[in-house]
């Protein structure tokens, strides 16, 4: 026999105002034939009730916030009722009454963790987190929480609420409608079973979802460098009184472009890291934050002039710090300005080091991934473009060895 649908129903007590002249807000569970009422644990200023929406009306803070609750409410009544019919028993609306209210007063909301997990992860930062890679997490949450409004049409949702299709939605949203790379959304994707797994741990929820799925890596994006014509046009860009800021992220990316330092570990390059070899030649040597490899760098005369434009006796560093975020806008800025067709980012810099000043210039392979701190040099050889430049001069080496060689039949 088919069950009856339930029903849920909210209105206004408007028989017990309280001081403020709010109403309670109340709730009638409506399944075969059998109603149970509970209270919501909100109220409301009557006025603002709108009854055939079960909804306060308007968007003020005490409206959004309330709408919230409700809908989280809501949800959890749907989800109570759909784990009494998995389990096959006979009930009635008390029985989901009891069975909502009952995980509702330990239910932890999905966004809920997170946040704790983050703030678990903040007390770890300088220590074995960077605080760059905070903000990636913080960016990913306002995406996540983005998606829920649009699936569930509420700001969180609690475990239970959670289904087999929560990733592949989620793939759809952030790949299909935003536009991002199957990349970034496997970085979502990872955070969410991270999430789920440790609720898991703590018995926030029942069973371990997404376990066993496997998120597609995607296409792996060859690293991208600059021509020659670019660098030449970067360098001769000029810049007026005001644009400090400006001329200081181009002289830094062209730092990194004849060093293939890294950002992190550009700003955090001090004194301490230059060397003089026997000859008096300046060299860079330090160790990669990534990595922990030890990098020694032989600084080109470009290089030089850099470092001792930004010289300072009143600070340890050899450049004056820059924030993350605001380098990557300045990078986007100079792009535009310069004319060039390959978009700028902070690694640009390091790939262009690795194919235009060094490869394509016969450095050995092996010593660019020593200078890069590479503990694997199939890393390098991602790095290591084929140009038409090194490959014309390669073929030109090939011919003029074989020029003598003679075929004897």
């Amino acid at each position: 026999m088919k069950k009856d649908k339930m029903k849920v129903l909210l209105y206004l007590k408007k028989s017990g105002l309280d001081k403020s002249g709010k109403a309670p807000i109340m709730g009638r569970i409506t399944y075969e034939r059998t109603i149970a009422q509970f209270s919501c644990k909100l109220s409301c200023d009557p006025k603002l009730w709108n009854a055939r929406e079960s909804r306060l009306n308007g968007k003020s803070r005490e409206a959004v916030a309330t709408n919230g609750k409700l809908e989280r409410l809501l949800l959890s009544v749907q989800s109570a009722y759909r784990l009494l019919c998995e389990r096959g028993a006979v009930f009635t609306a008390t029985g989901i009454k009891e069975q909502f209210q009952g995980s509702m007063q330990s239910q932890t909301t999905f966004l809920e963790r997170y946040d704790r997990m983050v703030e678990e992860m903040e007390q770890k930062v300088g220590i074995e987190i960077k605080a760059t890679t905070m903000s990636s997490y913080h960016t990913v949450r306002k995406h996540l929480q983005a998606f829920i409004r649009e699936k569930y049409h509420t700001t969180d949702i609690s475990f239970g609420q959670i289904e087999e299709d929560f990733l592949e939605c989620l793939q759809h949203y952030s790949v299909g409608k935003l536009g991002y790379s199957q990349g970034y959304y496997r970085k979502m994707a990872l955070v969410v079973k991270k999430v789920c797994r440790l609720a898991y741990r703590e018995g926030l929820t029942e069973r371990q979802m997404f376990a066993h799925i496997q998120i597609e890596r995607g296409e792996n994006k060859q690293p991208r460098a600059l021509d020659r014509a670019s660098l030449d046009k970067l360098q001769a860009l000029t810049f007026e009184p005001y644009e400090v800021e400006l001329e200081t992220a181009r002289n830094l990316f062209l730092f990194s472009c004849f060093t293939g330092v890294a950002y992190c570990d550009m700003v955090a390059l001090g004194r301490e890291h230059l060397f003089t070899d026997d000859e008096g030649a300046l060299w860079l040597k330090f160790r990669r934050q990534k990595t922990d490899t030890l990098c020694r760098v032989k600084l080109l005369s470009e290089a030089v002039r850099l470092i001792e434009r930004y010289k300072s006796e009143e600070r340890s560093m050899l450049f004056a710090p820059i924030v993350y975020s605001a380098y990557l806008t300045q990078l986007k800025a100079l792009q535009l300005r310069a004319g060039i067709s390959i978009p700028l980012s902070a690694h640009v810099g390091r790939h262009t080091f690795a194919t235009l000043i060094t490869l394509e210039r016969g450095v050995p392979i092996e010593t660019v991934s020593r200078m890069l701190g590479h503990s694997n040099i199939q890393t390098t050889e991602r790095y290591a473009h084929v140009t038409p430049k090194k490959l014309f001069d390669e073929f030109e080496r090939f011919l003029s060895f074989t020029e003598d060689l003679q075929l004897s039949l």
